[in-house]
């Protein structure tokens, strides 16, 4: 009984604390960003005085209510997600198996190490009009410059993960009679899923910039097209709705990849 009492006195406090320190980070978290918008809006308002040059958070708002109305920017959002989805699916699904294939076969390894170091340290964004004027301004060339952008890092990491296995634990589970299977699936799995999931995140930020590049080379609907169109036509704050529209989506799939994180590797904690 005493045991019990003194169970759940320690329980509480602990929990107690835990959901003030949580508060407390999404507290500085929105306190950082309402602080730089005000920031922003005074800049623009004061000190640059034209939005033409800065378009202020307030400007920015209005924008975004006469696209939502007019309709053109679901239209946008549509494209530019369809595009984003395809290309960042088809290069998670590759650069897993790849990332697998690469870890576990040292043929593999040698065989596709040199296109993955060669292919990652280049530019492929400079190389999305040959991609364009080979699938056409249509939705697979933002597909394939999406895809070839997000790819490599999720190689990279799961491949590292997958490696950096620990030896001593293989061992020990191998000497109680785990088969190859119990062992992937129970030990090398799980451990690389940190990886894995530092690879998914990162490569939300780069499927995100292909989206946008592709669509600015040639394109006839999207966030990249409406950004390249507002830029012409010097319209900031509809530009800057844009840029916002993306940066939100970055900010929303990377908490839910963090989400996820959390709920499939609770043992990070």
């Amino acid at each position: 009984m005493a045991d019990t009492a003194l169970t759940e006195a320690e329980t509480t406090p602990r929990f107690g604390t835990s959901f003030a320190s949580g508060l407390k980070a999404r507290a500085w978290g929105l306190g950082s960003v309402f602080g730089g918008l005000l920031i922003w809006e005074l800049i623009s308002r004061f000190v640059v005085g034209n939005k033409l040059f800065l378009a202020a958070p307030s400007q920015v708002v209005v924008a975004f209510i006469e696209l939502t109305r007019s309709g053109e920017l679901s239209k946008h959002i549509y494209i530019s997600g369809l595009e984003f989805l395809l290309g960042y699916s088809v290069a998670c699904i590759l650069g897993i198996l790849l990332g697998l294939a690469m870890a576990q076969s040292t043929s593999a390894k040698q065989a596709l190490q040199p296109w993955v170091s060669g292919l990652y340290a280049t530019p492929t964004v400079a190389l999305a009009p040959l991609f364009i004027l080979w699938f056409g301004i249509g939705i697979m060339s933002k597909v394939v410059v999406v895809a070839v952008l997000v790819i490599f890092p999720v190689v990279i990491n799961t491949e590292a993960g997958l490696r950096t296995t620990s030896p001593q634990l293989i061992e020990t589970v191998r000497s109680f009679g785990a088969s190859a299977r119990q062992i992937f699936f129970k030990v090398s799995l799980p451990s690389a899923l940190p990886f894995i999931f530092a690879g998914l995140k990162l490569g939300i930020g780069r499927g995100l910039i292909g989206v946008v590049v592709a669509e600015l080379f040639g394109s006839r609907a999207g966030l990249g097209q409406l950004i390249s169109q507002s830029a012409e036509t010097f319209n900031m704050p509809a530009l800057f709705a844009g840029v916002t529209i993306l940066a939100a989506a970055g900010i929303a799939m990377t908490s839910g990849f963090g989400w996820l994180e959390r709920k499939l590797i609770p043992w990070r904690e």
